[in-house]
C-alpha cells in the first residue's frame, strides 16, 4: 500500500457537490499542489486549487486527516467541489498527473481493514449500509457497523479459550495435582456454546431477507388477475395487462417497501399445461421462482365456473386471494375457498379496483413481513459467509461433544471452531475471500 489512491465519493452527474477523496503516503504532497498548502487537520479550508499547468480548476472546501487518525489508517484528504463533470473530471485529470491512481471498489474500506480501523464483518456492514434504501436495512447495517457481530465473536472466542485450556491442561499436565474434573468442566461452555452458535446461523436467514428482500410470489391460473393485483400494489403499471391467457412469460419483480422493510412482489405466468415453448418455459420460471419465496400468494378468479387445481408449491402458511371480488362469486371461489381450508391457508377476497382493499391487503402483508423478520435486535449475522463459518464452528464443537474421552481430538476440535469464528471478522482469512468482499463495494468506499 506504498501508492496514494484517489476516487469521486459521490454519484456521477451533476451536483450541488461532489467529493473527491484521497488516501495514501502522497495525500498531503497533492494538496499542497492543488492548495498552496495542507490546512490544519480536520478543519475545511476554502482555497483555489489549480492543476500543474497553473490553470484553476474550482474554488472548493479542502480537508486534510493525518493518518493514523483518519477512515483509512493513513493520510487522507478530501476536495468539496462544484458539483459539475466539467469541474470534478478537471480534478481527476489533475490528481493522475501527480502521479495518484483511481482506486478500485473497496479499496478505501479495505485499506481500512488492513490497517486495523475496523475488522471484515464491520466492512461487511458499511457495504450495506451504502446500499440501505429502507428503515430495517439502515437499522441492521448500523448494528453491524457498530461491531455487534463483532462483540458476540469476541464473547464467543473468549469462552472457547477458556475451555481450550481446560482441554489442555488436561492432556499436558496429567501427573499434576489438578481436580479430576477438569476437562468435564468445559462440556456445560461448549455445549451452551454451539447451542448459540447454532441459533445465531439459524437467523442469518433473516438478516439476508432483510437486506434482499422478503419474497412474495404471484401465482395462479392465467387470467386469476396476478398482473392486475400486482400494479395495484406497486401503484405502477409494472406488467401488461391484456385479456389474451399467457401474456406474462417471464418472472417480473417489483420491489416495494412495507413497514419499514423491503420486499420483491414477483408476477409469474399463468399455472397451464401448455405445448407453447415459451410459455412452458415461464411456467417453470414461475414454479422455481415461487417455491424458493418466502409467501406464496395463489390468485384465484372467483367469477369463474371452474376452479383451477392448487399449485403444488404451497405451504401452510401461505395465502388464497380470491380476486375480482366485484363480481358474482361462482364454483371457483367456493372451491377454492374449500381446498384453502383443508390445507390450513389464510383467505382473502379482493377487488384490484378498490384502494381500500388494496390499502387492506398491503396490511395484511405488512403483518406476515414483520412477523417473518423483525426481532427485538437485529440478527447479529447477516451473510450466507457468517452462516457457513457458523455451522463450520457449531459442527466442531458438536464434534468436541462427542469425544469426552480423547480430549486431544476434542482440543483440536474446539480449536477449530475458534478458527472459524475468527474467520468471521477477517483475523484470519485467504486473500481470494477479502477479494471477493471487497470487490462488492463501490469506487470511492
Amino acid at each position: 500500500m506504498s501508492d496514494t489512491i484517489f476516487a469521486p465519493a459521490t454519484a456521477a452527474g451533476r451536483a450541488a457537490v461532489a467529493v473527491v477523496r484521497l488516501s495514501g503516503p502522497q495525500a498531503g504532497m497533492a494538496v499542497r499542489a492543488l492548495a498552496g498548502d495542507a490546512p490544519r487537520a480536520r478543519r475545511a479550508s476554502l482555497r483555489r486549487l489549480f492543476d500543474a499547468s497553473g490553470r484553476e480548476i474550482d474554488q472548493a472546501l479542502v480537508l486534510w486527516f493525518p493518518g493514523p487518525a483518519s477512515y483509512t489508517g493513513e493520510d487522507c484528504a478530501e476536495f468539496h467541489l462544484h458539483g459539475g463533470p466539467a469541474v470534478t473530471g478537471a480534478l481527476l485529470q489533475a490528481l493522475r498527473g501527480l502521479g495518484l491512481r483511481l482506486a478500485e471498489p473497496g479499496e478505501f474500506t479495505r485499506r481500512a481493514f488492513e490497517n486495523g480501523k475496523l475488522d471484515l464483518a464491520q466492512a461487511e456492514g458499511i457495504a450495506d449500509l451504502v446500499e440501505a434504501e429502507t428503515e430495517q436495512q439502515h437499522r441492521q447495517a448500523l448494528a453491524q457497523v457498530g461491531g455487534r457481530l463483532s462483540e458476540v465473536q469476541a464473547r464467543w472466542t473468549a469462552a472457547l479459550v477458556e475451555a481450550l485450556a481446560l482441554f489442555e491442561a488436561a492432556v499436558d499436565f496429567p501427573d499434576e495435582e489438578l481436580p479430576a474434573d477438569v476437562a468435564a468442566r468445559a462440556r456445560p461452555v461448549l455445549e451452551a456454546l454451539a447451542a448459540e452458535i447454532e441459533a445465531a446461523a439459524e437467523d442469518v436467514a433473516r438478516g439476508e431477507r432483510v437486506r434482499d428482500g422478503y419474497r412474495i410470489a404471484l401465482m395462479g391460473a392465467p387470467n386469476a388477475g396476478k398482473s392486475t393485483l400486482l400494479n395495484a400494489l406497486a401503484g405502477r403499471e409494472a406488467a401488461i395487462v391484456t385479456a389474451t391467457p399467457g401474456t406474462t412469460r417471464d418472472v417480473i419483480e417489483v420491489p416495494m417497501v412495507l413497514a419499514g422493510y423491503k420486499l420483491l412482489l414477483a408476477d409469474t405466468a399463468g399455472l397451464r399445461e401448455t405445448a407453447n415453448e415459451i410459455e412452458a418455459e415461464g411456467v417453470r420460471r414461475a414454479r422455481e421462482w415461487a417455491s424458493s419465496a418466502d409467501l406464496r400468494l395463489w390468485l384465484v378468479d372467483a367469477a369463474a365456473a371452474e376452479a383451477p387445481p392448487p399449485p403444488r408449491e404451497l405451504q401452510p402458511e401461505d395465502l388464497l386471494v380470491l380476486t375480482k371480488r366485484d363480481l358474482p362469486e361462482a364454483e371457483a371461489g367456493w372451491s377454492a375457498a374449500e381446498d384453502a381450508r383443508r390445507r390450513g391457508l389464510s383467505t382473502a377476497s379482493v377487488t384490484a379496483r378498490s384502494p381500500n382493499d388494496m390499502a387492506w391487503l398491503k396490511s395484511l402483508l405488512a403483518e406476515r413481513v414483520v412477523a417473518a423478520l423483525a426481532g427485538a435486535e437485529p440478527p447479529a449475522a447477516t451473510r450466507l459467509r457468517h452462516r457457513e463459518l457458523l455451522q463450520d464452528a457449531a459442527s466442531r464443537l458438536r464434534q468436541a461433544l462427542a469425544e469426552p474421552d480423547r480430549l486431544e481430538l476434542a482440543a483440536e476440535d474446539v480449536r477449530l471452531a475458534a478458527r472459524a469464528l475468527d474467520r468471521i471478522t477477517g483475523r484470519i482469512d485467504p486473500e481470494a475471500v477479502l477479494g471477493r468482499i471487497f470487490a462488492t463495494f463501490c469506487i470511492g468506499k
